[in-house]
């Protein structure tokens, strides 16, 4: 695996895997890795492509009184993890090969980024929309692979791509789970032991909700009564709304593709997780 820190052996990296594969494939990652990260190399790799991975701290989406500095780090043990998955290419700017100085363009998205974690963390998707971007740019990716458990940053992803009308295919690989159901996260490692058994009850909450809806629940007192019920588990939720799957648009009956959105802080650990209704 080669491994990129500037922007010249990136442009040549990717080139000549470019040349020799057709395509490349982009995982953009924030860093310690976990198999939901390793998957988006697999199905990467499954689409024929040379694969390319980024491992980026992102700044510019962290809020003032986030944990950037708190987010876990793990150079050594990401880079054996993404060699041993056969990874192609792995990218790692720094901050100022990223945003150098002098620069002074930003991307600010709207549709699918307003609302729920836009709301809760404004200027959070402009950061990730940014970033993104320049990845793209950087790497001059063909394809680019994101996991549903981060289903609205997806969305505004996919919205940026159409709008801007940037070459790249955008995938979306279902969400890994541990065997509680737990969407695998980065900060999951900061759960203690008696949060890690309570956190499975965030997406079976969801999952029972989802069935509800189906058999022809009212949506706002079907929600309403499954954000109740985090409370009594020790959440506190941030929101839990049906959504169009796209748009991400409040609904409240079900259309062809709905999604069930939530976010739940779990003593100082914020979940988020997603299923389709």
């Amino acid at each position: 695996m080669q491994i990129a820190r500037g922007l010249n052996e990136l442009e040549s990296a990717s080139r000549a895997l470019r040349a020799g594969r057709g395509r490349l494939a982009l995982v953009p990652t924030m860093g310690a890795l976990h198999d939901g990260h390793l998957a988006l190399i697999a199905a990467a790799r499954a689409a024929d492509a040379a694969v390319a991975a980024s491992i980026f701290v992102n700044p510019l989406q962290f809020g003032p009184n986030e944990d950037f500095a708190r987010y876990p780090r793990d150079e050594a043990g990401d880079l054996a993890k993404l060699a041993a998955a056969g990874c192609d290419l792995a990218w790692l700017p720094s901050v100022e090969a990223m945003y150098p100085v002098g620069g002074a363009t930003l991307v600010t998205v709207g549709g699918p980024s307003e609302g729920f974690e836009g709301a809760v963390r404004p200027g959070h998707f402009n950061g990730v929309a940014t970033v993104v971007a320049k990845l793209f740019g950087q790497t001059r990716a063909d394809l680019a692979f994101f996991g549903a458990k981060d289903w609205q940053q997806v969305q505004v992803i996919r919205r940026m791509v159409t709008d801007l009308c940037l070459p790249i295919e955008i995938h979306i690989v279902p969400t890994l789970r541990e065997a509680n159901g737990l969407a695998m996260s980065s900060r999951n490692r900061f759960l203690t032991p008696p949060e890690r058994a309570v956190a499975p009850a965030l997406h079976a909450t969801l999952t029972a909700l989802a069935e509800e809806l189906r058999a022809g629940a009212t949506p706002a007192d079907a929600c309403a009564a499954a954000e109740a019920m985090l409370r009594t588990k020790g959440f506190t939720p941030d929101y839990l709304a049906l959504v169009d799957a796209e748009s991400l648009v409040p609904t409240d009956k079900l259309t062809k593709e709905n999604r069930l959105l939530a976010a739940a802080r779990l003593g100082k650990v914020r979940l988020l997780d997603n299923v389709e209704v």
